[in-house]
């Protein structure tokens, strides 16, 4: 009984191992290069309140604004004014009490089937252009891959990425720049400081399923166990990052879709970025384009691969990288 015990251990482990070395094979030859950081053509524009087109910046630029907001948008031409609204009153009242704070909000449209441009653009004719951009992709490329695109066209010295569907109180902003400047002094410019929802689990877990939660903590457990340590809620959309940080960690992203922020963190963990996770006022809105089962599995999926990807060497990191 026990050497047929033993023989039937002995075969699992070689059968585990056997299926990590084809996983591991499988993750380096699909590996694909880093997405193309140029734009298409049309890409490299914004419209002004005239409507002619103006040359986008690049983040190799100084910065001429105190704070960019990036909002990647697919398909929001519903939920994107509540957010729009909320963002520019705090930001417009801001101004109003300090003359020298500056900003611009960049709402990158990620080849929406909508009017998520038009809606956007409205707004550019209110505040004016520079204070409002679209960038209008000419296809999805996912909500990391747009957020890139805003983050390489932006003037901030400081950028917050910022979801469409204004989930989380846009003045929570100050939480986190406060939570930024506790980490200084910043190596060589570098910080990042992350909004959480870490601390409303308990209330999230009372309201979900049980197929949900398990879903919930078992995607937890993989970031932590494959590629981010000490951040409890990498997926939260509000995220605030020095200039430098922005630029060192999108120009090594390879991610464009949901798992974006998983790599985005181990990338910044990797350089020895500081991160502060800052806890956020949160209210789930409906509309997500997440659909559980199958987003969790793909993200599940890609997880994985980040990890055996960077481990086999099919992805490496760079100390630099020319943006186009």
């Amino acid at each position: 009984m026990v050497p047929l015990l033993l023989q039937l251990v002995v075969l699992g482990a070689a059968l585990a191992a056997v299926a990590l070395i084809l996983i591991s094979f499988v993750a380096f030859i699909t590996a694909t290069e880093m997405p193309h950081l140029h734009r298409q053509e049309d890409e490299k524009f914004f419209l002004n309140t005239r409507g002619q087109r103006e040359a986008l910046p690049s983040i190799r630029d100084s910065p001429t604004k105190q704070l960019s907001v990036v909002v990647p948008s697919y398909n929001e031409e519903k939920r994107l004014p509540v957010m729009m609204d909320e963002a520019l009153g705090y930001l417009e009242e801001r101004q109003k009490q300090d003359p020298t704070f500056t900003y611009e909000v960049i709402v990158v449209d990620d080849g929406s089937k909508d009017e998520t441009s038009k809606v956007a653009f409205k707004y550019c004719q209110k505040y004016g252009s520079d204070k409002v951009r679209v960038i209008t992709l000419v296809k999805n490329r996912g909500k990391g891959g747009a957020i890139r695109m805003g983050v390489f066209s932006s003037r901030g010295r400081k950028i917050l990425m910022a979801d469409a569907d204004g989930a989380t109180e846009f003045p929570d902003i100050e939480k986190l720049e406060k939570g930024l400047n506790e980490l200084q002094p910043w190596p060589d410019q570098m910080a990042i400081a992350c909004g959480s929802r870490a601390h409303l689990e308990k209330e999230s877990v009372a309201q979900r399923s049980y197929f949900r939660t398990l879903l919930m903590y078992g995607f937890h457990f993989l970031v932590w166990f494959l590629c981010v340590k000490g951040i409890r809620d990498t997926q939260c959309g509000f995220k605030l990052l020095t200039r430098e940080a922005a630029s060192r960690t999108f120009s090594s992203l390879h991610i464009e879709r949901w798992a974006f922020d998983v790599e985005l963190l181990y990338i910044a963990q990797f350089f020895k970025i500081p991160i502060a996770e800052i806890a956020v006022n949160w209210t789930e809105i409906e509309g997500s384009k997440l659909v559980p089962f199958w987003s969790w599995l793909q993200m599940g999926k890609d997880l994985l691969f980040i990890r055996l990807r960077y481990l086999t060497g099919a992805w490496r990191l760079e100390q630099t990288r020319k943006v186009n």
